[in-house]
């Protein structure tokens, strides 16, 4: 039997989906989630093999929730965005469907999932990429992260500063500090320009924050913040800094 979750905030697509199903007995439904919050603890606690994937989901959006997982099912999106935005993606999921979903393209998309299920590993899904691909023109509101067993919801009037770690971004919070799977250069497109400023390759910080700006070396200089931490500020992000605080 091939373990599935249905994950869809909206009951008629869940029994759409389910419908279709019912001429695939090989599916066992193991769960279905109203949203992405059920659908971590129902990824988690089944280890499905196949999950239908709603991406406009209150709580969580789909690719929200992607990124706090620790083992990648197969997926299949379903949605109601366009082809545009999402065939650039289309090879690193099994296949997505667009609502209202026709049966010739969900029998489609079960003949693809079958024809990689047991011969390979789930595909590994850019989940970060595809958040940054479909937000790169809307600004950003939340930011969420995993922390032990906890899903945290970080508002980002709530950040303080950010910092580049590896593959990873700092997160500085009032409430400590959290890493989160994302690039420097997304944060920068989507936090407020007038609030934050990369002022070097490896900071952005909220312009409120900032206690004392001081000289270090040639054309580079040091922040203070009201934290009492201190961030690297180069001359272009110095330039930039003046910009926005109007110096």
């Amino acid at each position: 039997m091939i373990k599935t979750i249905l994950i869809d905030d909206e009951p008629l697509a869940r029994s759409m989906v389910l419908e279709y199903l019912n001429e695939h007995p090989d599916f066992q439904i193991v769960a279905e989630c109203n949203d992405g919050f059920e659908g971590v603890k129902a990824i988690q606690q089944h280890q499905p093999d196949l999950v239908f994937l709603d991406i406009q989901m209150p709580k969580l959006t789909g690719f929200e929730m992607l990124e706090l997982l620790d083992s990648q099912p197969h997926i299949i999106f379903t949605t109601a965005f366009d082809e545009y935005a999402l065939k650039a993606f289309e090879k690193n999921a099994i296949d997505y469907l667009l609502k209202p979903i026709r049966p010739d393209r969900f029998q489609k998309a079960i003949e693809k999932f079958k024809a990689t299920f047991g011969t390979q590993q789930a595909p590994k899904i850019d989940s970060a990429k595809l958040q940054e691909s479909m937000d790169e023109e809307t600004s950003l509101e939340r930011v969420v992260v995993k922390t032990g067993n906890q899903i945290k919801i970080i508002p980002v009037q709530q950040i303080l500063f950010l910092e580049a770690y590896d593959d990873y971004v700092k997160i500085h919070t009032p409430d400590g500090m959290f890493l989160k799977n994302k690039t420097m250069s997304s944060f920068e497109k989507q936090l407020d320009g007038k609030q934050y400023v990369r002022v070097h390759r490896s900071f952005i910080v909220k312009v409120d924050q900032l206690q004392k700006i001081e000289p270090m070396e040639k054309d580079s200089y040091i922040a203070t913040l009201l934290s009492g931490e201190k961030v690297n500020i180069s001359k272009s992000g110095y330039a930039r800094l003046k910009q926005v605080i109007g110096l």
